[in-house]
């Protein structure tokens, strides 16, 4: 069995404060997380670590820099938050290693992202829980772009034929139109109402990017809040199972 987990940023750092961890929350998810018995892989996302650099320097999944400073700027902040993320996760007991996407993923001129996924199968069979995050990556003809974790969870849900996914975000699921949690989403078209989008309309971010990219992956996938997390990990249901 594999698991695939996210910790949104908005969930281990204080998004109002530039470059300050929860600590209250991380230690919270490091707990819970250390009761899985399978194979895990952890992504987390920017908070307030990656993102403020990111948009300092205008760079965002599509619009890259060839500024080798604004490079090290967000991939430094994201290193220094992977950093306290898998400090908390060893504090915890669980076999948490970092892996940092700048040095192995890359795009190419039409965007399309190779993410090599070897050595986290090995790394999974020798018994080690890698630990990615969103970060800059290599992008032909545009220098650097963001890669967020949103994405590297697909690329990796499929790639390592993941069991089971879970996205612990700010919120307990996905809202329906009058802010009820949504139990089941099977398509798009279901909740393009509430999201405020289509599937067939250039959706960017939030919560109608995810619902959109999970929609797509093999394995079932749930969204749900930090109280939900201990159940995830028990391998129950909470929040919105999504396909």
């Amino acid at each position: 069995m594999t698991t695939v987990l996210k910790l949104g940023g908005s969930v281990v750092t204080d998004k109002d404060v530039p470059e300050t961890v929860d600590e209250r929350n991380l230690s919270r998810a490091a707990d819970a997380i250390a009761a899985v018995d399978e194979d895990l892989v952890v992504i987390h996302g920017g908070g307030s670590f990656g993102h403020p650099y990111a948009a300092e320097h205008g760079v965002s999944t599509t619009d890259g820099t060839h500024d080798p400073v604004a490079v090290r700027a967000i991939h430094g902040a994201m290193k220094e938050l992977n950093g306290a993320v898998v400090d908390a996760l060893a504090a915890a007991e669980v076999p948490a290693v970092p892996v940092h996407p700048f040095s192995v993923a890359s795009r190419d001129s039409a965007g399309e992202l190779s993410l090599p996924t070897d050595q986290l199968a090995t790394m999974l069979s020798e018994g080690f829980a890698p630990v990615l995050h969103g970060d800059v990556v290599v992008h032909e003809s545009a220098g650097a772009t963001v890669i967020s974790g949103d994405e590297i969870v697909v690329a990796l849900a499929d790639a390592l034929d993941a069991d089971r996914v879970g996205v612990c975000s700010a919120v307990p699921g996905v809202y329906d139109a009058e802010e009820n949690v949504i139990d089941r989403i099977d398509s798009f078209d279901d909740v393009a109402n509430a999201l405020g989008g289509s599937d067939a309309t250039d959706v960017t971010g939030g919560m109608a990017a995810k619902v959109r990219e999970l929609l797509g992956l093999d394995a079932p996938a749930y969204i749900f809040d930090i109280d939900g997390l201990d159940g995830f990990i028990a391998g129950e249901n909470p929040g919105t199972r999504i396909g």
